[in-house]
């Protein structure tokens, strides 16, 4: 039984599973999204999570799919979950989805584990009958209720793996539910070989996140940037900065959620150890956790007043902190709790503004940023070593713009949108014609 708002949805949909939507976080999904619909295919997006985020990105606007919150706490909506439920016992998969949760539960007693099995029951019992398959974004909480929900349901279920989802979930879930998919693709190489040696053979692929570049135009075709300006169009003029001007300091940038992965506290103590009298600025764009301990850090090392911190902001402000940059800088790392990044998308969006990048040697980084090439790149929680390469880089100028038009040539032979999901788009489609086949005989 649909849900009552749920409306009538075109033949052959595909349920989107996301942890959170929409979020100003994750532009690859929305960009995914975006590029399924304009393909033709039809979605349904439900979201384990209500927005938190105040603003939107204009990819967010244009995408038509509508969108159903499950219950976050199943408490907030007991009479939701219950019908749900009583619905959901009454489907053919319910008896196995049920063991296998319970196999799940009795290695992880979390209140988590029963969330999602509440919330799967409410997926399950709402889906409409013409669903093709389910397709989870993030191979830990969306994935589990991907998962139950299609065993109830009888349905074939896909997953796209990324990073945290995959370096801090055990290895027996992730070996499970591999097994029980109908395919995975993650983002990464090292992402793949590690799944790949936990699931049945050929059912884990590489997928790059591709960049839309139609939302990321290259500068070096756009009107020269007023530095002033906020529109974020062309690149600005004063990329003869060196650092010996104080009035003119070489601008730094970097975007990013501020959590342990990300390497904020190596990027400041970087900047700590820069020559005395070089002449720089650090923009930050992002929120997260840290926020207040960084900048504590960087009031007790002297930088405070050379570094300006934006919070989140939408993606034209985005854009926009990247044609007035000089270089950009990010220092991942594995965190305490196995979390890193995959392939971070703030670089190719970087490198699409022509920025020279300084970066680290973390998990799939060097598998699209070139060190000595299209960047710099050097071992995590290396301040010093961070320090000399940014130091390199605010001297050389030509250095940089060398850098940067080799960076937007390398996004745009192998890491466009177009290129990326094609692929994806071949998966989904037949997984509809496989489920029309199915239902007229």
């Amino acid at each position: 039984m649909p849900h009552p708002d749920a409306g009538t949805s075109p033949p052959g949909t595909i349920a989107v599973v996301l942890k959170g939507y929409p979020r100003l976080s994750e532009t690859f999904i929305a960009q995914e999204i975006r590029a399924l619909e304009v393909a033709g295919l039809a979605l349904r997006l439900v979201s384990l999570r209500r927005p938190t985020d105040r603003a939107v990105h204009p990819v967010h606007r244009e995408i038509t799919a509508d969108v159903r919150y499950l219950p976050e706490y199943l408490h907030e909506e007991p009479l939701r979950v219950l019908q749900s439920l009583r619905r959901a016992a009454r489907l053919p998969g319910f008896a196995r989805a049920r063991a296998v949760w319970l196999r799940d539960l009795a290695r992880d007693r979390s209140r988590n584990r029963i969330r999602r099995f509440g919330q799967a029951a409410v997926l399950a019992a709402e889906l409409e009958p013409d669903t093709a398959m389910i397709y989870a974004h993030f191979l830990h909480t969306p994935a589990s209720v991907a998962r139950y929900a299609a065993i109830m349901r009888g349905l074939p279920w896909a997953v796209s793996a990324h990073a945290k989802d995959i370096w801090t979930s055990p290895e027996w879930e992730k070996a499970e539910k591999l097994a029980d998919c109908a395919w995975a693709v993650t983002c990464t190489a090292m992402n793949r070989d590690h799944l790949a040696a936990l699931a049945p053979p050929g059912r884990v692929d590489l997928l790059y996140h591709g960049l839309d570049l139609s939302r990321f135009p290259d500068p070096a075709g756009l009107p020269t940037a007023d530095p002033a300006s906020t529109t974020g169009h062309g690149r600005d003029t004063g990329n003869d900065r060196d650092g010996s001007d104080p009035a003119r300091p070489v601008r730094l940038v970097g975007v990013g959620r501020l959590v342990e992965k990300k390497g904020w506290d190596t990027v400041l103590a970087a900047l700590a150890l820069l020559p005395d009298g070089m002449a720089w600025h650090f923009t930050h764009i992002g929120g997260g956790p840290l926020k207040d301990r960084l900048q504590a850090q960087a009031t007790a090392d002297g930088i405070a007043d050379r570094i300006t911190w934006q919070g989140a902001m939408a993606q034209a402000e985005v854009l926009a902190a990247y044609g007035r940059a000089d270089i950009f800088v990010l220092a991942s790392r594995i965190a305490g709790d196995g979390d890193r990044d995959g392939l971070p998308n703030v670089l190719m969006e970087a490198q699409s503004q022509r920025l020279a990048v300084v970066a680290t040697t973390v998990s799939a980084i060097p598998e699209f940023i070139r060190d000595g090439e299209t960047g710099l790149l050097v071992a995590p929680d290396q301040p010093r070593a961070l320090a000399d390469a940014i130091a390199t880089l605010v001297a050389a100028p030509a250095l940089r713009q060398r850098m940067g038009a080799a960076g937007r040539a390398r996004l745009d032979a192998a890491f466009s949108l177009e290129a990326s999901v094609g692929p994806l788009i071949a998966r989904l489609s037949a997984a509809v014609a496989d489920g029309r086949e199915a239902r007229h005989g």
